[in-house]
């Protein structure tokens, strides 16, 4: 027996789900598995809400107050209403982009939702897998075209997303589309240690890298092979760029200031790499800190979600009184920022980027706000 299926059968026992679900890629993966896909209580049977099922398995449910519980509900709901029939999201230069529709298979994953589930959204959750694994199984993120900051950012968060998915189910044809973007990844990693926007080993900032260590690491925790060389060499550029205040700048070769959204990345990156007690870190969680939410006017830092997301990830990683003082600030700000509409008729939430698209700007709200859920394990302690 793997240890994937080990896992799963320790874990779970009896609440294992046996049986064809799922449509298109899904229900050729199940074939695979022997009809097997995790479930996290005897409850996932039944249609709950996303807070009902997600709120039962949270760390510290006091943290998702009521009104984050609404928030959370109608993000979900804006979500679902804007998926397109190929199950990708997003418009523009955004509407295929793998990386906007990584971000929403993992917003739909941290609310409980899981392949094989009978949940509120597990057709949206199946479309948008179906869709984003055929586009890594068929090399479709190498376009060195895309406007839309470079195929690097859709394999890191394609990968991701996959490897998250992979936790649940145990399909050869995922394992194998897997270990082929592991590949990629490493094969794009420059003597410096970092990875840039295209899928050359040329040049390295401080974004990129920190979103391919974590796409390496979720892809470790299904037990795919990483080599340590690959890891210690990111740490070393990600430890060369932060600066004397304890933020890190866009690139090391280049230097320049330090700044929110990248240097929150590079704490979470530095958290992926396995670095936890070190005065790199206690430098950044002290830079970072600056930018908590003071209950006041929204801080709208450049990139504001983007950065958010991966303080969210890199704090719960920190807990104690930096989670306890983070989060809640951040979560009320989400809280009062949010958008409401109608949308045929039923009532939904969103917030919006004006440089990227609203269903990132959700998707990245979604997951701070779900953090303390733990539903997927890039997010557990």
């Amino acid at each position: 027996m793997s240890p994937t299926r080990r896992n799963c059968l320790k874990q779970y026992g009896s609440q294992i789900l046996s049986g064809m679900i799922g449509a298109g890629v899904l229900s050729e993966m199940l074939a695979d598995t022997d009809g097997l896909v995790s479930m996290s209580n005897a409850q996932s049977l039944s249609r709950l809400s996303p807070q009902t099922w997600s709120t039962q398995t949270s760390r510290a449910p006091e943290l998702v107050t009521d009104q984050a519980q609404n928030a959370i509900q109608l993000g979900l709901e804006y979500l679902a209403s804007q998926q397109h029939p190929d199950g990708t999201f997003g418009n523009g230069i955004y509407r295929e982009n793998p990386g906007v529709n990584a971000l929403v298979g993992m917003a739909f994953l941290a609310a409980g939702e899981s392949l094989g589930r009978r949940g509120p959204y597990e057709m949206e959750l199946h479309r948008v897998f179906d869709w984003m694994l055929n586009r890594v199984q068929n090399n479709a993120l190498a376009d060195s075209s895309d406007a839309t900051r470079g195929p690097m950012y859709s394999l890191g968060y394609a990968t991701l997303f996959l490897a998250e998915c992979y936790g649940m189910i145990e399909s050869s044809t995922l394992g194998a589309v897997l270990r082929n973007a592991v590949k990629w990844i490493l094969a794009a990693q420059n003597s410096e240690g970092g990875w840039r926007y295209q899928m050359q080993p040329v040049d390295a900032d401080i974004s990129v890298t920190s979103c391919q260590v974590m796409a390496l690491r979720a892809a470790k925790n299904t037990g795919i092979y990483v080599p340590k060389e690959a890891i210690e060499k990111a740490i070393v550029y990600i430890r060369s760029c932060q600066n004397p205040d304890g933020g890190f700048a866009y690139m090391r070769s280049q230097g320049g200031v330090s700044a929110f959204a990248r240097s929150a990345a590079a704490l979470a990156g530095l958290y992926s790499c396995g670095i936890y007690q070190d005065p790199v870190i206690n430098r950044a969680i002290q830079y970072i800190m600056q930018f908590c939410p003071d209950g006041t006017e929204q801080k709208v830092q450049a990139y504001y979600y983007y950065g958010h997301y991966y303080a969210a990830i890199a704090f719960w990683q920190t807990g104690g009184e930096t989670w306890k003082k983070w989060f809640p600030a951040v979560r009320d700000e989400l809280i009062r920022s949010q958008r409401k509409k109608m949308i045929d008729g039923k009532q939904v939430g969103l917030w919006e980027d004006s440089g990227i698209s609203p269903e990132f700007a959700v998707a990245s709200s979604l997951l701070v706000l779900q953090t303390p859920y733990e539903q997927i394990p890039i997010f557990q302690r």
